[in-house]
């Protein structure tokens, strides 16, 4: 067994970590691979945004040349200074069934948190706030949302064998068309809208999608205020969020709150390509790129990636505009037959039981881990 931290300049290292998934999962049909574009920007320091503030190691694991475990170790600045930490992320982990693996590797991304003075390390956690998160603990047998992790039952076998214990969970749930949303929702949206002064900003193209960029940012970092756990958005990472929802987005399905010019709540939707990925192997060429295009147009799967008001916006019913406005996403584009809304945090206990009165049914479960170092 021989664990190798990768040098981000050896393309046979970095295809190693990159093709190592499709070896992993090739006898799994639920899996989906990412889009390697994006997997490939995240090992090229002077390109990715992360690397302007932060700092990442990516370790492999050989059996005699052969690569059959993989980790990522993240140093996140930004994080650690807002939150006033020394917390590490742990990310992209995939292994085979084999403990020695991955304890050589987690063993090896300790050494290098330490060494940075880090003192405890957090995740599955991503290069952004964006990104999912999490181990998936239940929930096998479907095929992730876009962008969402899956890996083997297995996993949680190997993590919690290296000392981590259960930090968070979220769920991600189900909604069909044929559910029965209350008219009362749809009556008490309007009210409170009507009341407060809000209103619901929508774009028809990608060139009215663009100009409303600037708000999501805005809405995104003021809404941090007084929470722990995240960190504020920088603009190269607003500008590389704007590429992926531009690439991605049904510009109908992205909607803002409004109050007056001022953004005071978001709900991000996105058509699913999982099954186009799976198709191309996540490669947009030379071809790949007019599978996913002609997915986006198909589909019927629809991804609710977020949803959320500023604090003072969520009391006296404020959460029934998104409700709202979640279930028209889903009817009022007449091809959608199938709606997952994505990894929302087991603490928000009042919106996860909303959703189940609704007929919502959350049938998947990422888990977050913790270990001091």
């Amino acid at each position: 067994m021989q664990i190798t931290k990768i040098d981000l300049t050896n393309k046979r290292q970095v295809e190693d970590f990159l093709h190592l998934p499709f070896s992993i999962y090739k006898d799994i049909p639920q899996w989906v691979p990412s889009l390697q574009m994006d997997e490939r920007l995240r090992l090229n320091p002077g390109r990715f945004p992360f690397y302007k503030h932060s700092y990442a190691a990516f370790f492999i694991a050989y059996e005699k040349s052969h690569p059959i475990g993989r980790l990522a170790v993240l140093d996140n600045r930004h994080y650690n200074e807002y939150n006033q930490e020394a917390t590490a992320f742990l990310y992209l982990f995939e292994c085979e069934n084999n403990i020695e693996a991955a304890t050589g590797l987690f063993n090896a991304g300790f050494d290098w948190a330490r060494s940075r003075g880090l003192t405890k390390i957090l995740g599955p956690k991503g290069f952004t706030p964006l990104d999912g998160f999490g181990l998936l603990v239940k929930g096998f047998e479907h095929r992730p949302a876009f962008g969402l992790p899956y890996n083997h039952a297995y996993y949680v076998d190997l993590i919690e064998a290296q000392g981590f214990t259960k930090h968070g969970e979220s769920v991600s749930g189900y909604l069909g068309t044929s559910i029965v949303f209350p008219d009362r929702i749809h009556e008490l949206a309007e009210r409170i809208a009507k009341r407060r002064g809000l209103h619901i900003a929508r774009s028809n193209t990608r060139t009215e999608l663009r100009a409303l960029i600037p708000h999501i940012k805005e809405l995104y970092n003021s809404s941090l205020e007084g929470t722990t756990g995240n960190y504020p958005l920088t603009d190269e990472e607003i500008d590389s969020l704007t590429g992926q929802i531009l690439w991605l987005a049904d510009p109908k399905l992205i909607k803002l709150v409004m109050k007056d010019d001022k953004a005071v709540g978001f709900l991000f939707a996105y058509p699913d390509v999982s099954a186009a990925l799976q198709k191309t192997k996540g490669k947009l060429l030379p071809f790949g790129w007019l599978t996913i295009l002609s997915e986006l147009k198909r589909t019927d799967w629809i991804n609710i990636n977020g949803a959320g008001l500023l604090p003072e916006y969520r009391g006296s019913g404020g959460t029934a505009i998104l409700y709202s406005e979640m279930f028209k996403s889903v009817r009022d584009s007449g091809r959608f037959k199938h709606a997952e809304v994505v990894q929302i945090g087991v603490e928000n206990e009042a919106m996860q039981r909303e959703m189940e009165n609704f007929g919502i049914d959350f049938y998947k479960i990422h888990r977050t881990y913790f270990c001091a170092l």
